[in-house]
């Protein structure tokens, strides 16, 4: 029930109004003076405030501004006798929502007061959706105890409160935009937009427009002026994934606006100007894409100011239980089954995968087992082929990148494809059996 509050020393028009508003279903509280007011405002939660202007202990406008201060989120309707212009302007810059005269506008209170509610209903709304998103984003969402996992969560915290430009880099999945986002939620600019942008997903040109916008009729299909996402950005952050693969004519023009604050729409002759703050991330090595020309050196070193490096979920075994459990958790919810128990077999088996897709696979098969499941046990035996036969101690340590990391990989997945048939395994293949069965051996694959 909404909560609202009559300020008035005339106790027939503050009884009046008590019941008018009652009336509509509203809870009612009185009080005579500002001192007994106020003490109301500590005691419980109040939506809106009625309050007369002129008090035996004060001032409603004046008032006003303590209200305002204590309690941000209640909204204040300003009565008075004598309306005068200048009460009526300083209560809507001290932050009245309205300032009305009694008795000539008595039919407008109830209208009013619905009004103020909804501002008051919205404005909390508005404060419980950024505090999800903010606790959705935190550092403390960001699973994992091992050394390397919590190096890279505190490198993040202490840049999060400045400015700076910040690079992540690390293998694709890792979870470099969770890093950024909670780099973005733990700054000053968390209440203004965090904007992403994946470099690899389009044409330069089209790149160039959504990073930059454009004017109507600037090129064909530019039916209607288009923002960009630095203007998006414009007081947030603006977040560039995969940036390595951003054409090197844009890296130019990127570097620029890093370097002046402006930038200009395609079609466009007028600079603008935005501040945002950057956070960009690669699976690429920017040094030796720029030692070979590939990326610009001049950017490069504009990026890395400040880098971070997010390690794969390989070099972290320790974090692969609780993150299982953590996604465990989640689909069991999102499926509608009850809370389901990893089985220790089933463990190992993660903890002893490589996982070329890091975090990111680990997710899609805790989705897929917690899916297949048809009990309250995850098991080994609803793994994929390639999972459930990988050895507890598989040898050397391959790259994710190397070649020799994808023929492993290929070969398990035809592997699981035949059901483990060996003969029309080498056949798909297009190898002997004789290297099928090498090749298994040399990967300790079984």
């Amino acid at each position: 029930m909404k909560t609202i509050l009559i300020i008035d020393d005339e106790d027939k028009l503050r009884g009046l109004l008590a019941r008018i508003i009652t009336a509509e279903g509203f809870e009612v509280l009185e009080a005579a003076d500002l001192k007994s007011g106020f003490k109301k405002l500590e005691q419980k939660d109040i939506d809106v405030v009625l309050c007369d202007v002129k008090l035996p202990d004060g001032n409603g406008v004046e008032f006003l501004q303590k209200i305002k201060s204590a309690f941000p989120l209640t909204e204040v309707i300003l009565l008075t006798a004598f309306g005068k212009i200048s009460d009526g302007v300083q209560a809507m810059k001290n932050g009245a929502f309205d300032y009305i005269v009694k008795g000539d506008d008595n039919d407008k209170i109830i209208p009013l007061l619905y009004k103020a509610l909804e501002k008051a209903q919205l404005q909390r709304k508005v404060i419980h959706l950024e505090k999800r998103i903010a606790d959705k984003y935190s550092f403390e969402t960001i699973i994992g105890k091992s050394k390397s996992i919590e190096q890279a969560i505190e490198l993040a915290k202490k840049v999060s409160k400045t400015n700076s430009t910040v690079l992540l880099t690390g293998e694709t999945g890792t979870g470099k935009e969770v890093f950024a986002q909670a780099i973005h939620e733990n700054s000053d600019r968390a209440l203004k937009s965090f904007v992403a942008l994946n470099c690899s997903t389009f044409s330069k040109e089209i790149l160039e427009s959504e990073l930059f916008g454009h004017k109507q009729g600037s090129f064909t299909g530019a039916i209607k002026d288009k923002k960009g996402f630095l203007e998006e950005a414009n007081g947030g952050t603006l977040f560039l994934d995969e940036i390595g693969e951003m054409p090197i004519e844009l890296q130019a023009k990127l570097l620029r606006v890093l370097e002046t604050g402006e930038y200009i729409q395609i079609g466009d002759t007028t600079p603008k100007k935005s501040n945002f703050r950057l956070i960009a991330a690669t699976n690429r090595d920017l040094k030796t894409e720029s030692d070979q020309h590939r990326f610009r050196s001049d950017l490069y070193f504009r990026l890395n100011i400040f880098e971070i490096h997010i390690p794969p979920l390989r070099e972290r075994t320790k974090d692969i239980a609780p993150l299982a459990a953590y996604f465990t958790n989640q689909f069991s919810a999102k499926t509608n089954k009850k809370a389901l128990t990893i089985d220790s077999l089933f463990l190992k088996k993660l903890e002893t995968y490589y996982w070329p897709g890091n975090v990111r696979e680990l997710k899609n098969i805790i989705e897929r087992s917690v899916i297949l499941s048809n009990s309250e046990l995850l098991t080994s035996d609803i793994l994929p082929y390639e999972i459930q036969h990988q050895p507890e101690h598989s040898g050397k340590s391959l790259s994710a990148f190397s070649m020799q990391s994808v023929e492993k990989l290929h070969i398990q997945k035809v592997l699981n494809y035949t059901k483990g048939n060996k003969a029309e395994t080498a056949r798909l293949l297009e190898i002997g059996i004789a290297t099928l069965y090498r090749k298994l051996e040399e990967y300790n694959i079984q």
